[in-house]
């Protein structure tokens, strides 16, 4: 779980961090970028619960690509989109960029309080900064909009398919006989219906029962 930091002390926490990966402190013509994106996968998710199957932050950043990319395709299909699949696809691949700083805070603690919520979500920015900072200064155009995303219109389809990809979460887990997830499921599926999105209504109907079925029943 990612540590909790009060605005007082977030100051001295990102000095820290930003010293730690100065690029002065690189080889030259060495970017560490990608290296510690790959730190995604040693960082577990819904830690504060019993997990019948762990997950980690950098699959979890696929599933979310992949059926982000999935909801802007059914919206320009079926309901007049005009977005580019792709390009949502690569921003939910990037969508926990900060993450590689501030690790994954379970939702009961993040949502704790707004006192919390605020300063977690300024530490995260915090680390999206530095990750961002690791890149060379030539490609840091290309990548800037896929990291730092407020404002930008097509992000709505990464919303979506991570709330999605949590209770598709909670499924398998209730799948395999976990009641852990129960709450979790039922609230999240409330927070689904709540969007009044035709894409998400659509992927819930046409693709979500199909992962509560065992692998003998798909290939029936």
């Amino acid at each position: 779980m990612g540590q909790v930091f009060m605005p007082g002390e977030i100051e001295k926490y990102e000095l820290c961090v930003i010293l730690y990966l100065d690029p002065k402190r690189r080889k030259k013509g060495m970017s560490h970028f990608f290296a510690y994106m790959n730190k995604l996968k040693h960082i577990k998710r819904w830690s504060l619960m019993r997990n019948n199957e762990e997950e980690n932050v950098k699959e979890h950043s696929f599933d979310v690509a992949m059926i982000a990319h999935a909801l802007a395709v059914i919206d320009n299909t079926y309901f007049g989109g005009k977005t580019d699949p792709e390009r949502v696809m690569a921003l939910a691949l990037f969508h926990e960029t900060g993450e590689v700083i501030t690790g994954d805070l379970p939702t009961p603690v993040k949502y704790y309080n707004s006192q919390i919520h605020d300063a977690y979500k300024e530490v995260e920015e915090m680390g999206s900064r530095v990750i961002f900072g690791t890149l060379p200064d030539e490609m840091k155009d290309e990548y800037h909009d896929l990291i730092f995303h407020d404002g930008i219109e097509e992000y709505i389809y990464v919303k979506e398919a991570d709330k999605l990809c949590a209770y598709i979460k909670c499924l398998e887990e209730l799948k395999s006989g976990n009641r852990e997830f129960m709450y979790a499921a039922d609230r999240i599926r409330k927070e689904l219906d709540s969007m009044d999105r035709e894409e998400v209504r659509f992927f819930m109907k046409e693709f979500l029962p199909s992962y509560e079925l065992t692998l003998d029943e798909l290939n029936k």
